[in-house]
């Protein structure tokens, strides 16, 4: 292992992938439970976590929200918050029999893939969500449209799905797929099928794509990549798969805790980048573990400039004297 007290010990690069961390759809949903915080006190309960990051997720929780994993948990006319994923229509429906207020933080980018799914399956057309089974945002969106779907998350899965070849398809995305094998999945519905609409796949979250351009940038000029996300992210996880694709070792992180010094032994220079839903505080822990270890010289690589913001929930852009006086 290098040894940090030699002063012949050469600085180790770190390369910082632009853009990396929150996209605007987080900080919208963050911003959400924050304001509402602020406006009405605490308790405010968020339904799931608000996004996919324990340190954000513990950050809130201090300030007086509360997550729960059903609404029967929310004591009757307590400020309710759903978090960035989207929830079912049948969930909606609850808090509106039970009359709770709601402030719903889903990702307007993902309310567009309900928008797409209903639309499509209005015209008659069968629904392929292409997806990872389980995931929130997935589960939402299934509970948003009245109408059958098949979830595909595979080349092999399109094999699989129990339809002629000439009926008609309509497929919808989660967002946070890798944008290539999604590529892939749609060029296998359309191998499969004879008549198929759906969204090109540069309309797949602009955050999605532009946090994967910038990680394979990275890898191509890093001989180690660590990306900053939790476990349970699923962009994160497409993060460090980019790296292991490119051949590139590479480890997804919670933060600098989750560093090991012996990833460090023969590397020369280390790329991090951060996966959507985390801050970039958590990007400076993992720099400061890479410093105790070794000398480190920080550069940032150019990248897709985000100047994309999304409007609060009519709620929280009142004036806070027009919302005490209702």
């Amino acid at each position: 292992m290098t040894d940090i007290s030699d002063p012949e010990t050469p600085p180790l690069r770190v390369l910082l992938a632009n853009p990396r961390g929150f996209c605007a759809g987080v900080v919208r949903a963050i911003d959400i439970v924050e304001r509402a915080l602020d406006r009405y006190g605490s308790p405010v309960y968020v339904r799931h976590e608000i996004v996919h990051n324990r340190h954000v997720v513990e950050k809130l929780r201090r300030k007086g929200a509360v997550f729960v994993d059903d609404l029967s948990e929310i004591p009757a006319g307590a400020m309710t918050v759903f978090s960035a994923h989207g929830v079912a229509r049948s969930v909606v429906e609850e808090a509106a029999t039970r009359s709770l207020p709601v402030l719903d933080a889903t990702c307007p980018l993902v309310t567009k893939v309900h928008v797409q799914g209903r639309r499509y399956a209005k015209s008659g057309r069968t629904l392929v969500l292409i997806g990872h089974a389980g995931h929130a945002e997935v589960v939402g969106t299934i509970g948003q449209i009245d109408a059958p779907i098949h979830l595909v998350s595979t080349v092999h899965d399109v094999a699989a799905l129990p339809l002629d070849r000439d009926t008609q398809i309509a497929y919808i995305t989660q967002t946070t797929l890798s944008v290539d094998d999604t590529r892939g999945i749609i060029a296998a519905l359309n191998e499969r099928f004879d008549d198929v609409q759906g969204p090109n796949v540069s309309e797949i979250c602009y955050a999605t794509q532009n946090r994967q351009t910038a990680a394979r940038d990275l890898a191509r000029s890093s001989d180690l990549l660590i990306v900053v996300g939790a476990k349970n992210s699923s962009n994160s996880s497409r993060l460090r798969e980019i790296g292991d694709e490119m051949g590139v070792p590479s480890y997804l992180v919670d933060d600098g805790d989750g560093v090991d010094p012996a990833w460090l032994d023969g590397v020369a220079t280390v790329g991090v980048t951060a996966g959507a839903s985390a801050p970039d505080e958590l990007v400076d822990s993992v720099i400061a573990a890479l410093r105790a270890l070794r000398p480190v010289e920080v550069d940032q690589l150019d990248g897709a400039e985000e100047n994309i913001s999304f409007s609060l929930p009519a709620a929280l852009r009142e004036p806070r004297q027009a919302a005490a006086a209702e």
